[in-house]
């Protein structure tokens, strides 16, 4: 794993460059969520089950994780923290280029894609937050109609923030692939007593990524 700074104008924020391990297939820049930074348990765990399947990642902070603030940036901050990001990732990594991440990191590279006209490969949302916890809403997925690239959703199938039949009719509206992760909930916590899969919810993730990454990429 390399450390990296991600040059956002008048200052950095740290980066996380994990490569792939054995055929290269893509390079995922990977925003965290609101409440975790780049090296939480989760996003590594991502990092290293994407990279077993030949996918790169570039974890990095937005500014609000990196100087220890509890809430998180303005929209614009954010999505110009993305487009730095993918930047870096596409001078250190080689392609196709993905973007997305997990929660609010997801959302915001997908507001980027629009507001900064990043050219993608494709787009990975982890716990993709369609709405608040208990409010069933598309809302935040309006703008997800201006995104061309091909877009892959991996949601649990207990996720209080993004209901299953709202989810899909989004995916469906928009031409995206969704990938539910068996008993998983938005933090990706599963039930071990009823999942039937033995694998762990990152292998699982990874190997739904892997098989989308073949077609996606078949389209480009």
């Amino acid at each position: 794993m390399r450390e990296l700074r991600v040059d956002l104008g008048e200052r950095t924020v740290g980066a996380l460059l994990q490569a792939a391990k054995g055929t290269h297939r893509a390079t995922l820049t990977l925003g965290h969520g609101a409440g975790a930074g780049m090296t939480h348990a989760s996003m590594e765990s991502i990092a290293l089950a994407f990279a077993e399947v030949g996918i790169a990642t570039l974890r990095y902070n937005f500014p609000f994780r990196e100087d220890g603030r509890p809430r998180v940036d303005a929209q614009a901050v954010s999505t110009a923290t993305v487009a730095a990001a993918f930047a870096c990732a596409r001078e250190h990594a080689e392609g196709p280029h993905l973007v997305g991440g997990h929660s609010y990191g997801g959302r915001m590279a997908s507001h980027a894609v629009v507001d900064h006209g990043l050219e993608v490969a494709g787009l990975v949302f982890c716990s993709f937050p369609l709405h608040t916890p208990k409010k069933p809403a598309t809302k935040r997925a309006e703008h997800l109609d201006k995104i061309a690239a091909p877009m892959l959703f991996l949601s649990g199938t207990r996720d209080g923030m993004a209901e299953p039949d709202l989810l899909n009719a989004v995916a469906g509206r928009v031409g995206a692939t969704v990938n539910w992760l068996e008993t998983a909930d938005h933090g990706y916590k599963v039930l071990k007593r009823t999942r039937t899969r033995t694998d762990d919810v990152f292998t699982e993730m990874a190997g739904y990524a892997r098989a989308w990454l073949d077609t996606a990429l078949d389209t480009l």
